[in-house]
């Protein structure tokens, strides 16, 4: 995303915290979606889990398409390896 937004908000009851609309329209973000929260030295980062995955991905160097179970990838493997050895 090339575009840089930002707002202030503060921490709810309970440690809620709430995204401005403008922020969660910029990124398509509706009511019961899932968001990773990240740490690290920069602060807290907040990804739509489909950033997290391509970010993810980026750092594995390997593209794998939307819909994959990288488990059953996993599994199908190991039982290739097994039968061949």
């Amino acid at each position: 995303m090339s575009t840089r937004l930002s707002a202030t908000t503060r921490l709810g009851t309970g440690g809620r915290l709430v995204i401005p609309s403008r922020l969660r329209h910029a990124v398509g973000l509706a009511p019961g979606d899932e968001v990773v929260i990240v740490l690290d030295d920069q602060g807290l980062r907040l990804l739509t889990v489909e950033q997290a995955v391509a970010r993810a991905q980026a750092m594995g160097g390997r593209y794998v398409p939307p819909g994959t179970l990288l488990s059953q990838e996993l599994i199908d493997d190991r039982r290739s390896e097994a039968a061949s050895a």
